[in-house]
């Protein structure tokens, strides 16, 4: 669901500092890179990464704070409706205690990489994401700043 906002997308200041946080944090805990982007492209490339990846802030109840374009496809929202969500409506009801579970679990370890799971659509519908890393983000002074994932279906 590409809009304007991104033709420009490597100018904007908060998603340069969101993506280079996200792939410093994934590599800080897998010891992998998260994707290879040329210099001054990791945004735009990140964006548009055949793999979903989302994030949420560090509220009591997380708020979706970035989703790239694979991940706005698959839950059929546009930027301003996912950064809207709670990051726990993304799971059915019965399933957010397990959600939660999942995420305590991150916050102890710093990540994991074997999550499966069940997620909603913006229209209801619902899709399994696979082989999952959830992963705490971290500041350069090691300071919590949330969490994120990364997913294929």
């Amino acid at each position: 669901m590409a809009n304007d906002k991104y033709t420009r997308v490597n100018d904007d200041v908060f998603l340069q500092q969101h993506s280079l946080l996200l792939c410093q944090s994934y590599r800080h805990w897998t010891g992998q890179d998260l994707l290879l982007a040329e210099p001054g492209q990791l945004v735009s490339t990140l964006m548009q990464a055949p793999f979903a990846v989302v994030s949420h802030d560090t509220q009591d109840d997380p708020i979706f704070n970035y989703a790239n374009l694979r991940a706005q496809q698959l839950f059929g929202m546009d930027w301003q409706q996912i950064t809207a969500l709670p990051s726990r409506l993304s799971a059915e009801a019965m399933l957010r205690e397990e959600r939660a579970m999942l995420l305590e679990r991150v916050q102890t370890n710093g990540y994991i990489d074997d999550y499966c799971g069940v997620r909603i659509a913006s229209d209801g519908s619902c899709f399994t994401i696979r082989n999952a890393t959830v992963w705490n983000l971290i500041d350069s002074q090691g300071r919590y700043c949330g969490q994120a994932a990364k997913f294929d279906v």
